[in-house]
């Protein structure tokens, strides 16, 4: 157990030889850690004039205030400037205000102490800057900022949510490698469950390709949007699979926050960390376990893993007419083709779903048409 020491003692007579002595390392407190990520993310790691400054943040107190993680009294104090001046900030950057909502109504559902929200989304909604978005996404995510202070309905089966439910359900999108596609498809789960506060009443073909983008992402050891696929599916109300959950949980052990200058905090795994710990405590209430330092931070990936979504797809294009959409019969062929680290992946993924073969089938690309008779 975490802080008792356990010792194996020799008796040899009247000697008493001692063998081992071990002391587990505590475990780290994960509030604190909250508030010295916080710190460092909002003083420390980039200017707040940078507009990854305001991804970055808005991004993790999301994944706080989706969880309903209650932090330490003094915690959100390095964003107290910021709120203080929030409306300035949003009239001069009208084309960040998805950030800016976001970063507001986050910081008072989780206790700042202050109720300018409701305000700053009738203006936005006044001010129609929701009508600049082209995508669907993004007019998604506008629409479920205002409605959480009633300046607009709640994202549901209206014209929009009909077109997002139609696209989460074309599940051979998600079948292809596209990680923009499998992106937006968590992205839609997430705004549609309100992030797991209401049911998001899925069909079974938008869960089965929740599915095949939790397959194309362990394949390819993308154990970022692997997180977000697990996350949306407990959203939907269905438990993603222990492979799945663990490789999830493994990857967050191996992304350290250390401390380091400003200059180097671009490209490090940040994302993966935060989306791997937001996992962890929606899945398992773990997650941010490892000790965070104060002051600038990165953070770095103890090694990054190889997938065997690329080995797979060459394979595929090698066999050219030989290549089949029936799993069973290609298993033989695509087996031989990989190292044997791609081939261990490809027997996790197999056993990690009951779809594998309906994944296959649109994986393969195999077409009946012939495409020197299009139009």
């Amino acid at each position: 157990m975490p802080g008792l020491s356990f010792s194996t003692v020799l008796h040899t007579g009247d000697i008493m030889t001692n063998i081992v002595a071990f002391r587990p390392k505590p475990r780290s407190n994960r509030a604190h850690n909250l508030t010295a990520l916080l710190a460092g993310l909002a003083g420390c790691r980039r200017r707040a004039d940078d507009v990854f400054w305001l991804k970055e943040n808005a991004e993790a107190l999301s994944v706080l205030a989706a969880t309903g993680t209650t932090l330490l009294p003094g915690a959100l104090t390095p964003y107290e400037e910021f709120y203080d001046g929030i409306e300035e900030k949003l009239r001069f950057y009208p084309q960040y205000y998805r950030f800016f909502l976001s970063l507001c109504l986050d910081l008072e559902d989780l206790g700042i102490g202050g109720s300018k929200g409701a305000s700053l989304c009738r203006w936005a909604a006044s001010t129609g800057l929701a009508g600049a978005e082209l995508s669907d996404l993004q007019r998604a995510e506008a629409q479920r900022l205002l409605s959480r202070r009633g300046a607009a309905t709640p994202l549901g089966e209206g014209e929009l949510g009909q077109r997002l439910r139609a696209f989460i359900a074309r599940a051979d999108t998600f079948a292809l490698p596209n990680k923009k596609a499998a992106y937006e498809l968590t992205h839609i789960v997430f705004y549609l469950s309100e992030y797991g506060r209401v049911d998001p009443r899925l069909d079974e073909e938008a869960l089965t390709s929740l599915e095949f983008a939790g397959v194309l992402a362990f394949l390819d050891q993308n154990h970022d949007l692997l997180a977000e696929v697990c996350v949306a599916m407990r959203y939907a109300g269905r438990d993603p699979s222990p492979i799945w959950t663990q490789a999830v949980t493994d990857a967050h052990a191996a992304i350290l926050p250390t401390a380091t200058p400003l200059d180097n905090a671009a490209q490090d795994a940040y994302h993966p960390y935060l989306v791997t710990g937001w996992a962890q405590l929606v899945l398992a209430g773990a997650g941010f376990e490892a000790p965070v330092p104060e002051g600038a931070l990165h953070f770095a990936a103890e090694h990054v893993a190889s997938g065997a979504l690329r080995p797979l797809s060459e394979c595929l294009l090698d066999l050219g007419q030989l290549r089949s959409s029936e799993w069973d019969g290609m298993r033989g062929r695509v087996i031989p083709y990989l190292d044997q680290h791609s081939r261990h992946i490809l027997h996790q993924a197999e056993a990690s779903t009951s779809k594998f073969d309906a994944f296959f089938r649109g994986f393969a690309r195999v077409s009946g048409a012939d495409l020197s008779l299009a139009g």
